[in-house]
């Protein structure tokens, strides 16, 4: 009796499993497409902050999301940004290229419509190496990407980028 009871739980297990795997394979697919949009970055929180528009094409499977892009700030600063996300469940890990610090490594969580990832910079930035970043999915058609990050003189966390994307 005992062998059938663990058969069953562990049946029930891999089907709570698999059933969470497809869940975050169809969320990792609504990303999937171009996108473009604005927003304002601050490199540190004391400097001012510049307006950016931005183009992305992003590319998922199962299992991983890929988001590779251009911001254009002013007349002349330009930036390639990419981040690339491999998933475990609801666990995410990967690297984040585009800033002046070098690749910044990339782990989180997915959480309703949002995967939050603490972004662990090459160099420090504002004092310290961890920043926030929010990967938020809006309606069908939109992605928000924001960056919290701690000032170091209030103490206090600033946002230092948000980008709204919408699909072209």
């Amino acid at each position: 009796m005992m062998s059938s009871a663990r058969f069953v739980l562990c049946w029930c297990l891999l089907v709570a499993t698999n059933a969470a795997y497809a869940d975050e394979g169809k969320f990792l697919q609504s990303f999937k497409g171009n996108f473009a949009g604005k927003g304002a970055v601050q490199v540190t929180t004391e400097a001012p902050t510049v307006s950016v528009s931005c183009t992305f094409k992003s590319d998922s499977t199962s299992s991983s999301l890929s988001l590779d892009g251009n911001c254009r700030g002013l007349i002349l600063m330009s930036r390639a940004i990419s981040a690339h996300l491999k998933t475990s469940g609801t666990r995410y890990s990967g690297v984040y290229v585009g800033s002046r610090t070098g690749p910044a490594q990339l782990n989180g969580s997915h959480s309703g419509n949002a995967i939050n990832l603490a972004i662990r910079w090459a160099k420090p930035v504002n004092g310290n190496s961890v920043s926030q970043l929010t990967v938020e999915k809006k309606g069908t058609d939109g992605i928000l990407l924001t960056v919290t990050d701690h000032d170091p003189k209030t103490g206090k966390n600033v946002v230092t980028s948000r980008i709204d994307l919408k699909r072209t």
